[in-house]
């Protein structure tokens, strides 16, 4: 969705029926393991108020600031800060746990 019209499309997703959301073969989101993320510039992001949640083929999503996608960390800016400190963080952990071994 562009971000001029931001409201329309929420909306669009909002709706379940036979739309592009629909989920086919009577499966349904299930909101406990599933987020959404909603992506932008940080002009856009600034300028537009980001939802709690997002309602996605009638199942509410909490709306998140960042998200692991196939050990990605995704943020709102798609900037990998949160992808370079997550991996960091690893590399650290990793290596303090070697230095215990030896």
């Amino acid at each position: 969705m562009h971000a001029d019209n931001t409201a329309e499309g929420l909306t669009v997703l909002a709706t379940s029926g036979s739309g592009t959301c629909s989920l086919q073969n009577g499966l349904h989101l299930n909101p406990d393991k599933s987020e959404a993320l909603i992506v932008g510039t940080s002009n856009q992001l600034r300028a537009k108020s980001i939802p709690s949640s997002v309602s996605v083929a009638g199942t509410d999503l909490p709306a998140t600031d960042h998200m692991k996608v196939l050990g990605v960390v995704l943020d709102r800016r798609l900037s990998f800060g949160c992808h370079a400190t997550s991996v960091a963080r690893a590399c650290n952990f990793h290596a303090h746990a070697i230095r215990h071994i030896c």
